[in-house]
């Protein structure tokens, strides 16, 4: 995703933007890389239940304004990014990630898809390790 406001951004249309809906967009719009609902509640100093961030997040999630990734850990995690397909390498230390393009693994999900008599096909593609500046 671009650096647009994700509730505008909402490709779906069904999220409207009311003020907790935008303030969890502000949010994210305040840190780099991946984030918990807790992470982004704290942020908002108490102006947002955290029913709601978690509801927004994953409303954003599901309208592919944002996007989520389970963390090693299993909790699910969020950030703003592009809005094209793209994979990520993930910091374990900091939570620096990068956007990744990876053609390989594009191509071998088709032909196991198209193998295995699968249409309608998505994936997604985390790979965690340790970055330079966490080395």
């Amino acid at each position: 995703m671009t650096n647009t406001d994700p509730v505008a951004a909402d490709p779906s249309g069904a999220l409207r933007p009311t003020k907790q809906r935008l303030a969890v967009a502000e949010a994210l719009r305040t840190y780099d890389g991946f984030h918990s609902a807790q992470e982004i509640h704290s942020r908002l100093d108490g102006t947002v239940g955290l029913a709601t961030v978690y509801r927004t997040l994953t409303a954003l999630a599901e309208a592919g304004a944002v996007d989520a990734m389970r963390s090693e850990d299993g909790e699910t995690i969020y950030r703003r990014c592009s809005d094209t397909h793209h994979h990520h390498l993930v910091c374990r230390q900091c939570g620096r990630t990068v956007e990744v393009e990876g053609p390989a693994v594009e191509r071998w999900t088709k032909t196991m898809a198209e193998d295995n008599g699968f249409t309608d096909v998505s994936h997604t593609l985390e790979i965690f390790g340790t970055c330079t500046d966490c080395r």
